[in-house]
C-alpha cells in the first residue's frame, strides 16, 4: 500500500537531494562536452575537406546509431581491456557528452546553414578572414537559431543522465535504487525521484524561456535598423553592421 508518510519523509531526504545535485552537475558537465563535440563535428561536416567531413559523418552515424547505455558500458568496462581505465565520473561525462555531441552537431549545422550567405559575403568584402567571418558573423547569428533546440537537449540530458546509474554513478536514480534495496518501498521512493527530476526540468524550463526572451529582445534593434537601411520591412538590406566586425 502507498504510504504518504514515507513519501514525505524521503522527499526531504538530504541523501536524495544531494543525488539530485550530482545529477545536475553531471548533466551540465556532459552538456558542455557535448556542445564542444557538436560544434567541432558540425564545422567538420561543413568543411570542403572530404576527410574532415567523412570523419564527422562517421562519428555522428555511430553515436546516433547505437544506444547510449551500450556506449557507457563500453567506455567503463570495455576500455580497461584495451589498457585504458577511466573512473565512474569520467566515463559518465564522456559517454553522455560524446553521445549528445552527435545530436548537437546536426543542430549546429542546421543553424549555420540557416544564416544567409550574404552575411558571410559581406564580411568577406570587408576583408575578414574565414575564421573571423565564422566567429564574428556566422556563429553569433546561428546561436540565436539553435538556442531553443539546445535548451530542449539539456532538458533531455537531465533525464538521460539516469542511465549512468548502470555504471555505478552515484546520482539520483542510483541513490534511489540503493534506498529501495534497504527500505523495500519501491513506489514511494521512485515517486520521490520523479518529483526531483520534474523539479530540475521545470526550473530549467524557466531558465530557457528567460534566455529566449533575452535573445528576442536583442534581435529587435537589429531588425529595426535593417528595415530602415533597406527602405522598409520588405527590403533586402544586409544585417551585417560595422559594430559586428
Amino acid at each position: 500500500m502507498w504510504n504518504s508518510a514515507i513519501f514525505l519523509h524521503y522527499l526531504r531526504s538530504p541523501y536524495l537531494i544531494e543525488g539530485a545535485g550530482v545529477t545536475l552537475g553531471l548533466s551540465v558537465a556532459a552538456m558542455v562536452l557535448g556542445l564542444a563535440c557538436g560544434l567541432v563535428a558540425a564545422l567538420m561536416r561543413l568543411s570542403p575537406s572530404r576527410a574532415a567531413s567523412g570523419t564527422a559523418r562517421f562519428y555522428i552515424w555511430v553515436m546516433r546509431g547505437t544506444p547510449v547505455l551500450v556506449q557507457l558500458i563500453v567506455i567503463y568496462t570495455g576500455l580497461p581491456q584495451l589498457g585504458l581505465r577511466l573512473g565512474v565520473i569520467t566515463s559518465a561525462v564522456i559517454g553522455l557528452g560524446v553521445n549528445e555531441g552527435a545530436y548537437l552537431a546536426e543542430i549546429f549545422r542546421a543553424g549555420i546553414i540557416a544564416v544567409p550567405k550574404g552575411q558571410s559575403e559581406a564580411a568577406q568584402a570587408l576583408g575578414l578572414s574565414r575564421f573571423q567571418r565564422l566567429r564574428l558573423v556566422v556563429l553569433p547569428q546561428a546561436l540565436r537559431i539553435v538556442i531553443p533546440p539546445i535548451g530542449n537537449s539539456f532538458n533531455g540530458m537531465m533525464k538521460t543522465s539516469s542511465l549512468a546509474s548502470v555504471i555505478s554513478m552515484d546520482e539520483l536514480l542510483r541513490r534511489t535504487e540503493m534506498l529501495i534495496q534497504v527500505q523495500f518501498r519501491v513506489l514511494e521512493l521512485f515517486a520521490v525521484a520523479s518529483v526531483y527530476y520534474l523539479a530540475l526540468t521545470t526550473l530549467w524550463g524557466f531558465v530557457q524561456r528567460w534566455i529566449e526572451q533575452r535573445l528576442a529582445r536583442a534581435d529587435r534593434p537589429l531588425s529595426s535598423s535593417a528595415d530602415s537601411s533597406s527602405g522598409g520591412p520588405d527590403g533586402q538590406g544586409v544585417l551585417l553592421s560595422h559594430d559586428a566586425v
